[in-house]
């Protein structure tokens, strides 16, 4: 019952914004001929404008969501990202379940990152008008989360485990490895880049066949999505993934690892980013717990 309160916390979030066309805040917009989209949205010809709790997969190059608020979020090949309303002006929740992605825009102070094993939060109150996101994250399959909290501009960024109590505090400039996504085994001055891939050069064998070098970089799922939106299309699509029935289980990814049968020693079962959505609203609600 309490996470289905929190799910409907986040399904009336929008409410407290200022309200669009339909009365959904309008987040940002992405083309659908680069990802598959899924939520709450329009698709008006060839772009999807994302009105609340959408979800971007990138087909096999950069999917650039083009923020309302001003500046974008580059969804890298094949990765899945999240974007929600925070519940607070033009405040966003930004999630990423694998893959890539950057975020390039102006920092709220109310703006919250979540992958499946940390969330992070901006440092407030915000000492600089200019502060802005340059921010490049990658989380693999095992759990590895890159973090490059780039510019001289970028905000002090403090990182919880959603699992867990620990913490840690990210300073702009500062590009780390948080090793299966915890944040006690941290690989400081991380060299690999946390962002999309390069794109190869034109006529380039690795520009015919883009997906192994996605393959290299933990990006790419195991099957190829297939679009869910078409050019033309209109008309807006509720997501129903947060969803489930009263007596049946919550979908497999917001198990709890801890009831997968693990051994001290094995590899807890990974979790979804849903799952890390119900761990940061309870956190936010429950600050002592």
């Amino acid at each position: 019952m309490y996470r289905l309160l929190l799910i409907l916390a986040l399904l009336n979030a929008p409410a407290l914004g200022q309200t669009a066309g339909n009365g959904s805040q309008l987040m940002g917009t992405v083309s659908t001929h680069d990802a598959q989209v899924n939520g709450g949205l329009e698709v008006q010809g060839e772009q999807a404008r994302l009105l609340a709790n959408a979800s971007v997969t990138a087909y096999n190059h950069t999917a650039a969501v083009e923020l309302a608020r001003g500046g974008q979020v580059l969804v890298c090949s094949t990765s899945e990202f999240h974007l929600l309303h925070a519940g607070v002006g033009a405040a966003l929740l930004f999630g990423l379940d694998r893959g890539a992605m950057e975020l390039h825009t102006q920092a709220d102070a109310h703006d919250s990152i979540l992958t499946p094993d940390i969330r992070f939060s901006i440092e407030t109150p915000l000492d600089r008008r200019a502060e802005s996101f340059d921010l490049r994250l990658r989380v693999t399959r095992n759990g590895d989360t890159c973090v490059e909290n780039a510019g001289a501009a970028a905000p002090v960024l403090l990182l919880s485990g959603t699992f867990g109590s620990a913490s840690y505090r990210l300073t702009p400039g500062q590009h780390v490895l948080f090793e299966h996504g915890n944040l006690h085994e941290v690989v400081d001055h991380e060299r690999s880049s946390c962002g999309c891939p390069q794109p190869p050069p034109p006529g380039s064998v690795a520009a015919a066949h883009p997906f192994p070098e996605a393959a290299s970089e933990g990006l790419a799922p195991e099957q190829t999505a297939q679009n869910s939106t078409q050019p033309g299309e209109k008309g807006t699509q509720i997501s129903t993934t947060f969803l489930y029935g009263e007596g049946q289980g919550p979908p497999p990814s917001t198990i709890d690892p801890t009831a997968a049968g693990a051994t001290p020693g094995q590899p807890a079962q990974r979790h979804g980013f849903f799952q890390a959505i119900g761990h940061f609203f309870h956190k936010l609600f429950h600050p002592g717990s």
